[in-house]
């Protein structure tokens, strides 16, 4: 990839930026235990991480063997949702480094977020850091068919980054995305675009397919982001 400028990032939201994946697991189980479909953390850490809340009801019901309506889930999504905003509203805490590291590139180069999530979950929280005039294009679960690891979301994401700045001419190999998890990789790679993973969620070794792995993004910067590109 030598001689490659880097043209735009592309970050991943839980996991990445917050940890609400423990968040996420509670508002899951207080919604699935009193139907008998709950889970451990383990189980939520090797199946369902990577989904977004559609994929992982269903997964949780086909598990066991249950049909799931549109109906019902929708009515889940929302119980679900409702939780998650009542714990978030007590305070989050980003991960060291990224919120400097966001605001270093806002304003600098294309900067999109890519994301499994809700956006009703993702705009309290992006709110409490200052972030939510950061990024040029969001994406999250409202707006695609496919959780991760579908390339879909990732594809729009430059679909919308190249739509907002056609003078640019940017290209999915000009990109990097953040991502932490395996299902979050292989979205990105297979629309393309390159990897720096960072080992909040998973260690090095389940990151396979990132041109990266780092252990915090404390010490990332525009330049070791090029650096990592052209490498």
């Amino acid at each position: 990839m030598e001689g490659i400028m880097l043209k735009a990032v592309i970050f991943d939201f839980d996991g990445v930026i917050v940890d609400t994946e423990p968040i996420h697991y509670e508002a899951f189980q207080n919604v699935l235990q009193p139907l008998g479909l709950g889970y451990t953390w383990d189980e939520y850490l090797d199946k369902y991480i990577g989904f977004d809340d559609r994929d992982a009801f269903r997964e949780a019901f086909s598990s066991e063997g249950k049909t799931l309506g549109d109906a019902l889930l929708s009515d889940l999504i929302n119980r679900k949702a409702e939780v998650f905003e009542k714990i978030v509203q007590q305070g989050v805490q980003p991960y060291p480094g990224v919120i400097e590291l966001v605001k270093a590139i806002s304003g600098k180069l294309p900067l999109a977020l890519c994301s499994g999530a809700l956006q009703r979950d993702i705009t309290p929280i992006l709110e409490q850091f200052g972030l939510q005039e950061a990024f040029n294009v969001v994406i999250t679960a409202d707006d695609v068919r496919a959780s991760k690891p579908d390339p879909e979301s990732y594809l729009l994401s430059l679909q919308r980054l190249q739509q907002v700045f056609p003078v640019t001419s940017i290209l999915p190999e000009e990109c990097i995305a953040i991502e932490d998890t395996p299902a979050g990789i292989a979205s990105a790679v297979s629309a393309g675009i390159n990897v720096l993973a960072v080992t909040n969620s998973y260690q090095a070794e389940r990151l396979e397919g990132a041109i990266h792995i780092t252990d915090s993004l404390e010490n990332v910067t525009i330049a070791v982001l090029q650096k990592i590109l052209a490498c």
